[in-house]
């Protein structure tokens, strides 16, 4: 009788997590699309989004949001460095948790040091900015790379600590967005003296900003929130690779994005480790479940025997 019930939430749910992902992912493109809004990307912290963008500057929106699929390991390489999570290697979950980890960097490290071979050829690249700014575009890539991993370090550094300060997660990432804005207005008052940069003169740019703020941070934002409270936080990840699939066809369709071999090689290993980490997180949350279960039971039962002694 409630069968039907329970696949419609469930429906919902697959739903919400794939429109969350198809939105961040339309965000990395139309982000590259008009790169130099700088003065208006600022619907994050200062550290992360700045990173993310001179890394965008260097490499393709494929790249970009697959590099970011090593925040989770990122995340739990801090989190259990300053002890605030269990590293157990003699558990299946640690061990899954720690070879995710070491995978996901190594795709990470290979997609900095190892460019590889063009797999698809186009005739006339839509975008070749970053083809110009440097001599050697192996030293673009690489750059790019580090950029991008500056940008996952600082996500990570500021999910770990904080977000177990704040559990208010709505009012906490609104803050952090409004004070992300005054960040970024200082800076740019600075690095930006001509005003003219900060005008719209296409309607290309009025779009990118609003998909930026409306649904990138808005909708996109509200998404997540709704399925982390129905699904939970790792549920919701184990989708995130779906935004990179997103971003690699509208690149290559819109702003006709150049593959690499080396760079496969190094996200496939990353969505790789990150199923590795969440995977470790699931078993060890069931594992701890079971075991306060236990707890319970046992002193229960020690209650009810001194009741009756």
């Amino acid at each position: 009788m409630v069968r039907g019930p329970q696949v419609s939430e469930r429906v919902k749910l697959l739903t919400g997590v794939l429109a969350l992902q198809l939105c961040l992912g339309g965000f990395h493109v139309m982000t590259y699309d008009t790169y130099n809004l700088f003065p208006f990307t600022v619907c994050r912290i200062t550290a992360n989004q700045g990173f993310y963008l001179l890394g965008l500057f260097y490499l393709s929106p494929t790249y970009a949001s697959a590099i970011q699929n090593t925040i989770p390991a990122i995340t739990f390489a801090m989190a259990a460095a300053v002890r605030l999570e269990r590293v157990n290697i003699n558990r299946r979950y640690g061990l899954a948790k720690v070879v995710g980890t070491v995978v996901t960097i190594g795709g990470a490290t290979i997609i900095t040091l190892y460019k590889g071979t063009p797999l698809l050829q186009h005739d006339k690249p839509h975008f070749v900015a970053a083809s110009i700014l440097s001599s050697s575009p192996i030293m673009n890539w690489t750059l790019g790379c580090v950029y991008l991993l500056a940008c996952c370090l600082a996500w990570s550094a500021w999910m770990v600590p904080v977000l177990q300060k704040y559990p208010k997660r709505l009012s906490f990432l609104t803050l952090t967005c409004t004070f992300g804005l005054i960040q970024f207005m200082a800076i740019a008052a600075f690095a930006e003296d001509d005003f003219q940069r900060w005008k719209i003169h296409s309607r290309g740019e009025l779009f990118t900003v609003l998909y930026a703020g409306v649904v990138a941070s808005g909708i996109a934002l509200s998404l997540q929130i709704w399925c982390i409270d129905r699904g939970g936080p790792l549920y919701t990840a184990i989708f995130q690779p779906v935004q990179t699939v997103a971003v690699a066809i509208m690149s290559a369709f819109i702003l006709g994005d150049q593959f690499y071999s080396g760079g496969i090689i190094g996200s496939i290993l990353i969505v790789i480790g990150l199923y590795f980490v969440l995977w470790g997180k699931s078993e060890e949350k069931k594992a701890i479940d079971k075991e306060m279960e236990e707890n319970l039971t046992r002193h229960l039962l020690s209650q009810q025997d001194s009741h009756l002694g």
